[in-house]
Parts: C-alpha cells; sequence; structure tokens
C-alpha cells in the first residue's frame, strides 16, 4: 500500500529526529507572516474555480512526471496563467521533490505555497514554516485524530493555513470537529493511487458551508472543472495535468471556470 509505506519512512524519520522543538518553534516564530493562502482562494473563487497549481516532479503511480522541471520558471507560468497558489511536493524519496523547490517557486512569485508532505511531528510543521510555506497539509487518514487536533492547532499558532485532506464521511466528520476551515476531497485513493473522479461531487454538499471545498487528484477537462465548481467547489488542485501539459498557460485557463 503507497500510503503505509510513505507513512513509514516519514515516521522513521521523524523518530530519529534529535533536533531542539523549542529552538525550532522559536527559529518559526521569527519568520514573517504568510501570504494567506486560505485568504486567496476565498477571494479569487467569488469570481471563477481558484486553482492550487503543483509541482511536482514524480509519482509512486505514474512514475516521472517532469524529474527535470524549474520550479521558478513553472511557478512563473502558473502565476502569469491565473494560478491563485502553488502546491509544492517536497518530499524526496517517493515524489522526487526538495525544500529548495518550495523555496524557489515562492521566491519567483508572489502567490501563496502549500508545502504538500506527509506531515507526521511538529518539528515538520516547523520546518515548513521556516522554509517559507504558507500552507501545510494535513491527511486525516494518515493521523490519529489527537495528531490532527494538536497539528491543526499548532500550524495555527505560527501563522500557517492547514488544507485538512479527507476521501470520505467519516474523515470529514474528524475535519469538522477540529474546526478546519480549509478542506480538501482528494479523489485518490491513497492506498491504491486509483482515482475516482465522482468522489468530489459526492462529498460537496456534505461540507458545512463556511469551509473552503477544494478538490484534489483527477482534475484533467474543463469539463472536470465545471462539474466541481457547479458541485460546490471553491477550488482545485492540479498536479499532473498542468507538469505534463505541452501548454501550461492554456491548459491553467481552461480550468479557471
Amino acid at each position: 500500500m503507497y500510503l503505509d509505506k510513505i507513512l513509514a519512512q516519514h515516521r522513521e524519520v521523524a523518530s530519529q529526529d534529535a533536533r531542539s522543538l523549542s529552538e525550532l518553534i522559536e527559529t518559526a516564530r521569527r519568520i514573517g507572516s504568510s501570504r494567506g493562502f486560505a485568504d486567496r482562494l476565498a477571494v479569487d473563487s467569488q469570481d471563477s474555480l481558484a486553482v492550487i497549481a503543483e509541482i511536482k516532479r514524480r509519482s509512486p503511480s505514474r512514475g516521472v512526471l517532469g524529474e527535470d522541471l524549474k520550479p521558478d520558471l513553472i511557478a512563473r507560468d502558473y502565476q502569469s496563467a491565473g494560478a491563485s497558489c502553488i502546491s509544492v511536493l517536497t518530499d524526496s524519496d517517493f515524489f522526487g521533490g526538495s525544500v529548495e523547490d518550495l523555496q524557489h517557486a515562492r521566491k519567483a512569485t508572489e502567490l501563496p505555497v502549500l508545502r504538500k508532505d506527509f506531515t507526521v511531528s511538529l518539528q515538520d510543521i516547523c520546518d515548513a514554516k521556516i522554509m517559507g510555506a504558507d500552507c501545510i497539509l494535513l491527511i486525516v487518514a494518515a493521523l490519529t485524530k489527537s495528531e490532527l487536533l494538536d497539528f491543526h492547532q499548532f500550524a495555527k499558532e505560527l501563522g500557517l493555513d492547514v488544507l485538512v485532506e479527507i476521501h470520505d464521511e467519516p474523515e470529514l466528520e474528524i475535519a469538522i470537529e477540529i474546526e478546519s476551515e480549509l478542506v480538501g476531497v482528494n479523489q485518490r485513493d491513497l492506498k491504491t493511487f486509483e482515482v475516482d473522479q465522482k468522489r468530489a461531487v459526492r462529498m460537496a454538499a456534505k461540507i458545512p458551508s463556511g469551509v473552503l471545498r477544494v478538490a484534489e487528484s483527477g482534475v484533467r477537462t474543463r469539463s472536470d472543472a465545471q462539474q466541481l465548481r457547479d458541485a460546490g467547489y471553491d477550488a482545485i488542485l492540479v498536479g499532473e495535468t498542468l507538469v505534463t501539459s505541452a501548454d501550461i498557460t492554456k491548459t491553467l485557463s481552461e480550468l479557471r471556470v
């Protein structure tokens, strides 16, 4: 199972992290204010479906997508094409990403940036703030309820937005319980990596009003985007479709329905 393997590796790394948490927190708190990831989505989604454009070198299921991509250049392309925010994979072992990818992308644009990774510790959250991320990802399927609550509160205290990722109704209940303001429905099963393009549509109406709704994975065409907009989504997170596109500007523009 992809998720189990990835999480085992991340938790092993976290267990060997001997850095002082208090020192990391102190460093993270000295970092300037974030760019407002959720605020940007809220504003942009008033007029059209907001797009979180992802920088992703490879995936466990698809293999190489853009191994030699230049994060600064693709980030500029995303911004000029109308992306609202940028997502950057920083996992190196499974997705070929890096901290440097995020830093280069953020420096090249004015857009808020999500650190897309498998957060399993408070140190991970401090690292996200220190590297310049404006938002982190918490995956309900990957964490205990106690971890979700602690990590969510801690990230907010550091001034980070939090995208809480769910797959089904029980996970949505947990997201609501921890008072998530930004919920992402991942249409990809993280155990098999199969995509169910109808999952987000099914889940949309069950997400409370006042919560920003993001549909993740499997968004390939303008028709896909329109269906999600009609279902009530504020934003979509798109990776593979963009990084493999021959014309990023055209593809991204078509998704902004």
